[in-house]
């Protein structure tokens, strides 16, 4: 199990409960999360980040909290899951931005350190992705990491994308 990582610009680091009102200011934030999941309140986002955590010690992975190198600030969260609220989708790679950090290729270091993570250590033999209809950055995102367009699920909106282990 790893709990750190390092990117050219990115701590990526396991989170902590003392982190939570500063990942909360983006993943309770209705416009940065129009996408996906909002936490309605702290103590969700606290239940959230510690469900998550309890799966990494059992899985071996779990998103991190993504930091920049530069300063320490939390900008996001995110990286491999077994999603533990909606089970059966397999090992999902998430991303949750601050929306000031958006359109600096922070969330490709992440899904490509996750990648790697993947195909090194946890061996999976595919990653699965969701993104809405309407998430242009966020398919362009997954294409660009070898995720190929699965199909519609109607009863969430999303778009299932998939990516087969890299061996290399």
């Amino acid at each position: 199990m790893l709990n750190y990582l390092e990117t050219s610009r990115l701590n990526l680091c396991r989170p902590r409960l003392s982190e939570v009102p500063e990942l909360f200011q983006f993943l309770g934030d209705q416009a940065a999360m129009r996408h996906t999941h909002c936490d309605a309140n702290i103590r969700e986002c606290r239940k959230r980040i510690a469900v998550h955590e309890r799966r990494r010690r059992r899985d071996g992975f779990a998103p991190w909290t993504v930091r920049l190198k530069a300063t320490g600030k939390i900008i996001g969260w995110g990286g491999l899951y077994d999603d533990p609220f909606d089970p059966g989708w397999g090992i999902e790679l998430g991303y949750y931005f601050d929306p000031t950090s958006w359109g600096n290729g922070y969330a490709t270091e992440l899904c490509q350190a996750a990648l790697d993570y993947s195909d090194r250590h946890v061996k999976a033999e595919s990653v699965t992705a969701f993104a809405q209809p309407d998430n242009a950055a966020s398919k362009a995102l997954l294409i660009k990491h070898g995720f190929k367009h699965q199909r519609f699920v109607k009863d969430m909106n999303r778009n299932l994308y998939n990516r087969v282990r890299r061996v290399s």
